[in-house]
C-alpha cells in the first residue's frame, strides 16, 4: 500500500501558548510539518526528547482515547497528555483504516480494565476472541500485549504504539517483530516510539531521531539503541570496569 492513513501531520503553533511544554522541547520546537513516508515509522531518542509527547498528540489529534485502546475507546483515569495536540492536524489518506488502536505500555492496566468493561452486553465468547480468549488481567503483562497484538491487530490497519518492548522478553520481541511487518506487508501503518534495538531493526523501516534538538531521519546502525548494545556485547568486561570502578 503507497497510501499511508496518516500521511503526515502540519502544527500550527498559533494554537498553542509560548510557554506550552512542547515548545520547550527542541525536536519539536524545530518543525512545522511531518511527513511519513513507510508504512513502518520509529520515533527514537533519549528520554525526554519529545518522541512520547509527539507520538501521543498525534494520535489524540487522529480520535484515539490519550490513555489508548481504539477510536471507540472513551474514559479518562488522569489527564496527562500535552496540549500540542490542539495544534496538529493530521494529513490524512484517501482511505480509512478497517481497524486501529492506540497501544501505550505506561497506561495499558487502565485499557485492560476498560476492556473488561466494555465487554459487558456483547456476546462473552464471540468478545474476547478478539482480544485472544482471555481476560487481559488474567495474564502476565507480556502475554496481555501480545494477545491484544497477535488478536485485536489486523490488515490494512492503523496502530500507534509506544514503546512495546517494555514488557516483552527479546523472544517476544522477535514474534513481535514478525506480526508488525507481516501486517505492514498487508497494507497496516505502525508509527512506534520504541528504544529496543531488536523492533528498530524490522526491515523497510523509516526511524525517525529526536536527538540533537532536531528530527532527522537516521539508519539502524545510528540508532542509539543498537550502537550501545553493541558496544555492552563486543566489550562487556571493559565497559563494566570503567562504569563500576570509576568512582
Amino acid at each position: 500500500m503507497d497510501e499511508k492513513f496518516i500521511r503526515g501531520i502540519k502544527i500550527d503553533w498559533n494554537k498553542i501558548g509560548k510557554n506550552n511544554y512542547a515548545r520547550k522541547i527542541p525536536s519539536i520546537d524545530s518543525i512545522n510539518r511531518l511527513d511519513f513516508n513507510s508504512n513502518i515509522t520509529f520515533f527514537v531518542g533519549e528520554n525526554g526528547t519529545g518522541k512520547s509527547t509527539l507520538l501521543e498528540s498525534i494520535a489524540v489529534a487522529y480520535g484515539f482515547n490519550a490513555e489508548g485502546g481504539s477510536k471507540n475507546f472513551n474514559f479518562s483515569t488522569m489527564d496527562t497528555h500535552s496540549d500540542l495536540y490542539k495544534a496538529i492536524n493530521v494529513v490524512k489518506g484517501a482511505l480509512r483504516p478497517k481497524s486501529n488502536f492506540f497501544l501505550r505500555a505506561e497506561s495499558f492496566y487502565n485499557v485492560a480494565s476498560k476492556i473488561e468493561e466494555y465487554r459487558d452486553g456483547d456476546d462473552y465468547n464471540t468478545y474476547y476472541e478478539s482480544y485472544g480468549g482471555k481476560s487481559m488481567h488474567e495474564q502476565s503483562h507480556g502475554e496481555s500485549f501480545l494477545a491484544l497484538i497477535q488478536n485485536r491487530f489486523t490488515a490494512n490497519g492503523l496502530y500507534i504504539l509506544d514503546e512495546p518492548e517494555a514488557a516483552l522478553s527479546p523472544q517476544r520481541q522477535l514474534t513481535l517483530l514478525m506480526h508488525i511487518y507481516n501486517l505492514a506487508k498487508k497494507g497496516s501503518q505502525f508509527i512506534i516510539a520504541s528504544h529496543s534495538p531488536i523492533l528498530l531493526g524490522i526491515p523497510e523501516a523509516s526511524i525517525l531521531s529526536f536527538d540533537e534538538g532536531i528530527i532527522r531521519e537516521i539508519k539502524y546502525e545510528e540508532t542509539e539503541s543498537y550502537r550501545i548494545t553493541e558496544l555492552f556485547i563486543n566489550n562487556k568486561q571493559l565497559l563494566l570496569n570503567n562504569l563500576l570502578n570509576n568512582e
